[in-house]
């Protein structure tokens, strides 16, 4: 079995789980589970209060069932095991989580994935804003890892994204990429503007309909079909990402930028039929 977590009482005021993790909760009984502290606001109350604990949580995979779109931190800093949200989850799913799997069959928050180091986040429907990114004043954002989000998500993807890998199946807002260091960012809908700027290195994929303009400070190199393209891709398909059918045969156009920065990023854009 599971631990099931079952929203129970909605919060008029946003829920805080961090460090609610499968390997913490494997460790403690049902009843421990549900004495266990988190924030409401300011406020230190037991999980009991507004889940609902069953199943066993030795098996250190954990469903969190309901809507829960005010409940922030699900899954941050954890290191193994399993976690499922049956619903929507809030902001900073997965924050710094080193390990595991985390599956939202819904959408999710801002900060999915914020200075991710390793493991797997699946979102099945949108995402916020700053996926994968770096918080405010630190000099890296998501270090290892993937990030798969099926539908649409906001403006700075990526930002100052270190190493990994961010797939999006839907349509995308601005600066995708800022400050990039390193790292690959997919993305197969339609996006917004100034993607790149400041990169460093690493990869920005546009595989959409319509190819992004550009920032002046990148070159374009040539137009090709690069192999590992199919190596990725089916990589994406196994892990149940939808890439479309005809994207392994495509041709890319290959820019280099920001030459700002040295120009050593590559920026890969469908070529016009």
């Amino acid at each position: 079995m599971v631990l099931c977590l079952r929203f129970k009482n909605p919060s008029p005021v946003p829920l805080e789980v961090e460090g609610l993790t499968p390997e913490h909760l494997s460790s403690l009984s049902l009843s421990e589970v549900e004495r266990s502290i988190i924030f409401q606001g300011n406020r230190k109350v037991p999980l009991g209060d507004y889940f609902r604990a069953s199943g066993d949580p030795s098996d250190a995979v954990v469903h969190w069932e309901g809507d829960l779109a005010g409940v922030h931190w699900i899954g941050a800093k954890m290191t193994a095991g399993e976690i499922r949200v049956i619903g929507n989850a809030g902001r900073h799913l997965g924050s710094e989580m080193r390990g595991g799997r985390i599956l939202v069959e819904g959408n999710a928050g801002d900060w999915v994935g914020g200075e991710m180091h390793g493991g797997l986040i699946h979102v099945h429907g949108r995402a916020g804003h700053l996926i994968g990114a770096a918080y405010r004043g630190s000099a890296r954002g998501m270090t290892g890892g993937t990030i798969l989000i099926n539908g649409d998500v906001g403006n700075e993807i990526g930002h100052t994204m270190r190493r990994g890998m961010l797939a999006i199946g839907g349509d995308t807002g601005d600066l995708i990429g800022f400050n990039m260091l390193a790292g690959s960012v997919l993305t197969f809908g339609e996006t917004g503007i100034r993607h790149g700027a400041g990169m460093h290195r690493g990869t920005l994929g546009f595989f959409g309909p319509t190819a992004p303009p550009l920032l002046p400070t990148f070159r374009h190199a040539c137009r090709y079909r690069p192999d590992i393209l199919k190596l990725t891709f089916a990589h994406l398909r196994e892990l149940g990402f939808p890439v479309p059918v005809d994207a392994a045969e495509m041709e890319v156009d290959l820019y280099n930028g920001d030459m700002i920065e040295g120009g050593r990023g590559e920026m890969l854009i469908r070529a016009a039929a």
